[in-house]
C-alpha cells in the first residue's frame, strides 16, 4: 500500500472537493472521473459516459434494481444509469458543494446524500448493486468500504470498483516522486495494488468475478485536463486566484505526475467486478 507520508482524513477530502468545486467542473464536467476510449476518436464527454456504461454492463443492471453509488460526486453517473438502465440509486458524497449541485439537478429515481459511506444508515441486504468509481482511493479504511458493501448488498448482488492502483512493484523513485505525492496532493490516504484490493474484497466475503486493466484507455484524461487547466489559468481570474491562494492548490502538481505515472506503469487503472455469494445473479457483461 502506497501512503502519502501524512494522514489524510474524510474532512480533508471534503475540503478538497468543496474548495475546488468550480475548477473540477470546468476541467471535466459533472462526471469527476476518467474517460474510457475505445477508438481514440471519441470526445472526452463520450469517453466519460463510456466508462459509466462499462460499469453498468459489468453490474448486469436490470430495470428496478436498487443501487448505491459510493462516492457519487455530482450524481452524474447515478443520473445516467437511472435514465439508461431504469434503476433507482442512492448516492453518497462527503462534499457539501457536490451534494448541493446534485440537488439542483435532481432527477427521478436518484437520491444524493451528503455523508460517509462508512456510516451510511442503509439496511442490510437492501441493494442489488453498488459501484465506487474513483472513490475508494479516498478511504483510509478500505477494508470497511468492502465490508459495508457486503452488508448492504443482497445475496448475488454485485459491486464494481474503478480504482487508481499502484503497480505491484514500483521503483523507488516512482514511489517518492510520483505515487506518494499523488496521494498527498489528491487527498488519498493510500493507493493500493490490485492484489491488495482483491484480498480486501475476499476478506469482506465478496467473490472476485473479474478484473480489467484499462490504463492505456484512460490515460489521455490527464493530457486533456492539463490543457484545459492551462487555458483556464490564462482566461479565468478565479482559476488564477485559486492557483495562488487555494489550500488545495498543490493538486495541480499532480497532473503531470499522473501523466508520467501512467507512462512508466507505476500507476494502473483497474476495473474490479465483485459479487456477494448467494442467489444466482446475472453474469455481468465484460467482467
Amino acid at each position: 500500500m502506497i501512503l502519502p507520508g501524512a494522514p489524510q482524513s474524510a474532512a480533508a477530502v471534503a475540503d478538497h472537493y468543496d474548495e475546488l468545486d468550480a475548477t473540477y467542473r470546468r476541467l471535466w464536467g459533472e462526471h469527476v472521473h476518467h474517460g474510457l476510449w475505445s477508438t481514440g476518436d471519441e470526445t472526452p464527454e463520450a469517453a466519460v459516459e463510456a466508462l459509466v456504461d462499462a460499469v453498468g454492463d459489468r453490474l448486469g443492471l436490470a430495470p428496478g434494481d436498487a443501487c448505491v453509488d459510493i462516492g457519487c460526486g455530482y450524481g452524474a453517473t447515478a443520473r445516467r444509469l437511472a435514465a439508461t438502465r431504469g434503476v433507482r440509486v442512492v448516492g453518497f458524497t462527503l462534499s457539501g458543494e457536490q451534494a448541493r449541485h446534485a440537488a439542483a439537478h435532481a432527477t427521478a429515481g436518484v437520491e444524493i446524500r451528503q455523508g460517509d459511506w462508512l456510516d451510511n444508515g442503509l439496511a442490510d441486504a437492501s441493494a442489488d448493486a453498488a459501484w465506487a468509481i474513483e472513490s475508494s482511493e479516498h478511504f483510509a479504511d478500505k477494508q470497511r468500504l468492502f465490508a459495508e458493501a457486503h452488508r448492504v448488498l443482497v445475496p448475488g448482488g454485485r459491486l464494481v470498483v474503478c480504482a487508481w492502483l499502484a503497480a505491484a512493484d514500483p521503483r523507488g523513485w516512482e514511489v517518492r516522486h510520483l505515487l506518494e505525492p499523488i496521494c498527498r496532493e489528491g487527498r488519498l490516504p493510500s493507493m493500493g495494488t490490485r492484489a491488495e484490493y482483491e484480498a480486501m474484497a475476499r476478506a469482506a466475503g465478496l467473490e472476485v468475478v473479474g478484473y480489467q486493466d484499462v490504463s492505456r484507455r484512460v490515460a489521455r484524461t490527464w493530457t486533456i485536463c492539463t490543457g484545459r487547466l492551462l487555458r483556464s489559468v490564462l482566461v479565468d481570474p478565479e482559476t488564477r486566484r485559486l492557483a495562488v491562494e487555494a489550500r488545495n492548490r498543490e493538486f495541480a502538481l499532480s497532473l503531470p505526475r499522473l501523466m508520467l505515472a501512467y507512462r512508466t506503469g507505476a500507476m494502473r487503472y483497474g476495473i474490479l467486478t465483485l459479487a456477494k455469494p448467494g442467489a444466482e445473479a446475472a453474469t455481468p457483461r465484460g467482467a
